[in-house]
This record gives structure tokens, sequence and C-alpha cells, in this order.
């Protein structure tokens, strides 16, 4: 998959102080925001945190009261001409007529771009070539997301904004997604998304920024943003609910938790005799430990952290 050229190094997106309120509430609030070319950036967030309004004030839906939002050079609400063609949007739900077949929709999504990509490759692709003649209404889920996908990358464009490209789709469908945004990444194009899957955010994201009430609250690459806070801890995945006493016992200069279900938190200073009592005290319970980590989290501990929300709270 080839995109057209990209505009030379600006961003693909720039949002620097972008203020939005609706009627009393502030859904961003003083939002700077960056997705440099190639870079596949994931935008989290708890429900109600912004992210819908930002990315529809990218997308020239939505005007900000101020600041400045600019989408591979242009404004999106007064140069819309302009970037449409060279954008690419996932709509949940599709934006499909429901008695239309699925070929033809991708067909006519073509038909709007100079340098489509062949519809029937993409359907390949994505594995719905044997769903072209089917209606809209009569596709799973699953191919409704993906039919969704195609349409949002059948033009060729520079910058793509996906919703939740995997909701409802299965391991298999899942990962054939992710290779698509991969190729996508490598051949040049910039991917905005947004997710509830952590494990996709860190698969995929170069860049991740969580946001909270209209504020970023968190941002770097995932490797980053999983050290937020880490110093000093150990983390141990296994079964939830066990007794942490002994352990507590065995490490008393330090503190000892069952932070999340299954996750269980050792804070103080870290070294290898506290890994092996670590080790130990699962082992004396009776249990696996599946992970221990030092020095990093999971996207997950952070975000709970931060938010103190769960992703779709």
């Amino acid at each position: 998959m080839t995109s057209k050229s990209a505009a030379g190094a600006a961003p693909a997106v720039r949002l620097d102080g972008v203020v939005k309120k609706f009627g009393g509430v502030t859904a961003v609030d003083g939002l700077d925001l960056t997705v440099e070319p190639a870079q596949v950036l994931a935008l989290l967030g708890p429900n109600g945190a912004g992210k819908t309004t930002t990315v529809e004030m990218c997308e020239g839906f939505v005007t900000p009261e101020e600041g400045t939002v600019r989408v591979l050079g242009l404004d999106p609400i007064t140069q819309s001409d302009l970037l449409r063609p060279r954008i690419g949007v996932m709509l949940q739900g599709g934006g499909a007529y429901p008695g239309s077949k699925a070929g033809e929709m991708l067909d006519l999504v073509a038909a709007y771009s100079a340098d489509p990509l062949d519809p029937d490759w993409l359907l390949q692709r994505l594995g719905l070539e044997d769903s072209r003649r089917t209606p809209y209404r009569r596709l799973s889920g699953g191919q409704q997301q993906r039919l969704a996908l195609a349409c949002a990358l059948v033009g060729r464009p520079e910058l793509v904004f996906l919703d939740e490209p995997t909701a409802g789709l299965d391991a298999q469908a899942r990962l054939l997604v992710w290779e698509l945004i991969d190729a996508l990444r490598h051949d040049g194009v910039s991917v905005l998304l947004t997710t509830h899957l952590m494990n996709e955010a860190e698969e995929l994201a170069d860049e991740i920024v969580i946001i909270d009430h209209g504020k970023v609250v968190a941002s770097g690459t995932p490797e980053e943003v999983t050290r937020i806070g880490a110093e000093g801890q150990l983390w141990l995945s296994a079964p939830p609910d066990l007794d942490v006493t002994p352990l507590r016992t065995a490490l008393a200069e330090h503190r000892v938790r069952e932070a999340l279900p299954g996750r269980y938190l050792v804070e103080g200073d870290i070294d290898p005799s506290v890994v092996a009592a670590a080790a130990t005290w699962c082992a004396e319970q009776g249990a696996l430990a599946t992970e221990i980590r030092v020095d990093q989290r999971s996207l997950e501990d952070v975000f709970l952290e931060l938010t103190g929300r769960e992703l779709r709270g």
C-alpha cells in the first residue's frame, strides 16, 4: 500500500492550546497534541475525557473555541475541501446504507478518490472477499467493522483516524487489522487511533497520550508511559486473593498489597533478594506467578492510577 506524498516533515496533526466547551462543561481544556508523519498515536482516556471531541475537531466536525488545530498543515474547518481527500475516517457503525452490498459501498467510496486502492485487493486483505455481494445489514459486527476500515483506507490517505478499529473482532481478524495498521506506518501514513484495548495501544502505538477531563495526564512511548511511577516497585501477576501476610512479614521494610485483582505490588528498595522473596512467597501459596516486573507496569496500571477510572467506565 502506498499513500500520497506526505507534506514534508510537518506534523500530521498539531493542536495548540485547544479549548472546547459544551454549555457549562469543558470537554477539552487547553490541549496540546502532535502526531508526527508515519507515526501511530494512541489517544486513550475514560469516557467523557474529551477523546471524541478532540478527534472530531481534527476531522473538521467541531470548531474549537480557543487554540489552533492543524491537520496536514491545514485548518480542518476553513480548508476542509482541501483536507478531506487526504484523510481517511473510520466511523463506528460504518456509515453504510443497510441495503447496500459491501462491495458496492467500497466501490462508491473509492470513486471519490483520484487514485484509490483496488477495492477487490482491499476486501481480500481484510478477509471480506466472500462478502462482496452481501448486504451491509447481513454482515456480522466484525465484518461491518472491517468494511468501515476498508472505506477509510481505500482513498490512499496520508492520515487515518481510527475509532476502536478492532472492536468486536475475533483474535484472527484483530491480528489482520494490526498487521494492516503496521503496514500503513511503514508506508508513511500517520494514524490517530482511539482504542479501549490496552494491549492494542501497546502493540501498535509509537506514542501514547492519555487524557482526562480534557487535559493530557501522560504521554510518551509505551515504554516511557509504563515506567511512570514504577521506580522502587515490583509487580507480580498471580491468582487473585492470595494471602499477602507472609510476604509482608518477609519484607517488613516494604509496602505490600494486592493493588488490582491478581496484581500484587511491592514498594520500596527493590533488589534481587526482594524478587526472590516474592517468587518464594508465590510458590509457598501454591500459585504460579505468570509475570514479575521491576521498574515497569502494565499500561492498565498506569491508566487506572492516573484517571481513577476504567477505560470504558
